[in-house]
């Protein structure tokens, strides 16, 4: 099961692009423009964390986790700013934030603030993902078959988890460059289709399916 995370941000394109981000790492995001839209919410308890901006018109990401923390206090909370001030920090701890980020910054830097608080929150958690046979266990990222472990590298593991994510969606090679190897590889995407073989070689079960002149989709 996905886990659920609300980002409040008034501003839209960054609203829609920290969704977009948090998506493709394969969470499910609820988002919302205003305080008055979050505040509706603030009582949902399948809600695993909260991103807050602190500048909501007249109320602010303060006022929020206030109303948050009255019906889920263990739910985390990270607080995003366009303003980089000491006070705004130790106002947030107080609150009982978990992370504090400042704007601008890269939606790579926010994914993986969000999957380190999503560890320690949920550290107890075994996420076990079953897929075509083989059972995954995302926390320890191992693969096994029949209770055999298959020795995966980080690419292919990271490479197999983009299509887990998004079974039935059909990616591209560059898409793949993008969301696995990111915008500091260079090179080509020749890398996919060796990555891929060696996937494919290693988990022969797996119904990854080759879209000729296109890319690859699993299921």
């Amino acid at each position: 099961m996905k886990k659920v995370i609300g980002v409040v941000e008034d501003e839209r394109d960054l609203n829609e692009l920290v969704k977009l981000y948090l998506e493709h790492e394969g969470y499910e995001v609820r988002s919302y423009l205003t305080f008055d839209e979050a505040a509706l919410h603030t009582s949902d308890e399948d809600v695993h964390l909260w991103i807050l901006d602190i500048m909501l018109g007249e109320k602010s990401g303060f006022d929020l986790i206030e109303e948050i923390r009255m019906y889920n206090p263990d739910t985390p909370v990270i607080f995003m700013s366009a303003r980089d001030k000491e006070f705004d920090r130790i106002i947030g701890l107080e609150k009982g934030s978990d992370d504090y980020i400042t704007k601008p910054f890269s939606p790579k830097e926010l994914v993986l603030r969000v999957n380190n608080v999503m560890r320690r929150t949920y550290k107890d958690e075994t996420i076990n993902i079953s897929v075509d046979g083989y059972i995954i266990d995302e926390t320890q990222r191992i693969v096994k078959y029949k209770d055999e472990v298959i020795d995966l590298t980080t690419k292919e593991f990271d490479l197999l988890m983009l299509f887990v994510r998004n079974r039935g969606t059909a990616f591209t090679r560059e898409q793949i460059l993008e969301r696995v190897w990111e915008t500091n590889f260079f090179g080509n995407d020749r890398v996919v289709d060796d990555t891929m073989r060696r996937l494919r070689k290693k988990m022969p079960m797996l119904t990854i399916h080759t879209i000729y002149g296109f890319g690859y989709r699993l299921g």
